[in-house]
């Protein structure tokens, strides 16, 4: 699937991003399926609109975003609803688990809408990232950290062909980091997929393939 952007800016960020240069912004870009593409992102520039937009949470902007044949700003809910479940998953800034589910509850409650992972694996993929103890924690009572490690799972369980991620390890030291990031890489190459990592500061999670200053 391949991801197109013809001259989009954000409305609410018009007069600040219209008053420098963009590598992303009111530009013409084409990404394509099994790109690793890293978007560094100045403070106030936009990276999680970005995210958004991309993800089809926002129609505030002009210009034309299209996945394939779709074009986000036109698109009807079904149709966003569609990509979403098969086309592009997001590991979001903030998180946004259900506080009053358990960890089993909120990684469960995707599982079983995609129906593309066992319940299993997903445990596994919990281990894996060192959550074998939290698993019956309300997802109230986790640490940033903690919440981090589950959203990266959670983001997993379904099919994909892009991967969307807003500082995706801003709440964990390097050994979590390393572990996330193994489990990420291991999943992005079994879908062919492709990954788009927006972040503040320069970094070598992944291999990229583009690296793109917003």
């Amino acid at each position: 699937m391949q991801l197109s952007l013809q001259g989009v800016i954000p409305i609410p960020l018009r007069e600040k991003v219209t008053s420098r240069q963009s590598g992303m912004w009111n530009t013409s870009r084409t990404f394509n399926k099994g790109e690793y593409v890293f978007i560094q992102a100045p403070s106030g520039t936009g990276k999680t609109t970005l995210v958004h937009i991309l993800y089809g949470l926002r129609k505030d902007y002009e210009g034309e975003i299209k996945w394939d044949h779709t074009n986000l700003t036109t698109a009807n809910n079904e149709t966003v609803a569609n990509l979403r479940a098969n086309g592009i998953s997001v590991i979001f800034q903030d998180m946004r688990l259900f506080p009053e589910l358990t960890v089993g509850e909120n990684i469960e409650a995707k599982r079983r809408l995609t129906n593309t992972v066992t319940a299993a694996q997903a445990g596994e993929w919990l281990d894996r990232l060192g959550l074998q103890d939290k698993k019956n924690s309300l997802g109230s009572t986790l640490s940033y950290g903690e919440q981090q490690r589950v959203a990266i799972v959670r983001a997993l369980l379904q099919p994909f062909d892009w991967l969307l991620m807003d500082e995706p390890f801003s709440h964990l030291d390097h050994a979590n980091i390393a572990k996330a990031i193994a489990l990420i890489s291991e999943v992005v190459q079994q879908h062919k997929a492709g990954m788009i990592l927006a972040d503040l500061d320069e970094n070598n999670y992944f291999p990229y393939t583009q690296t793109v200053i917003l």
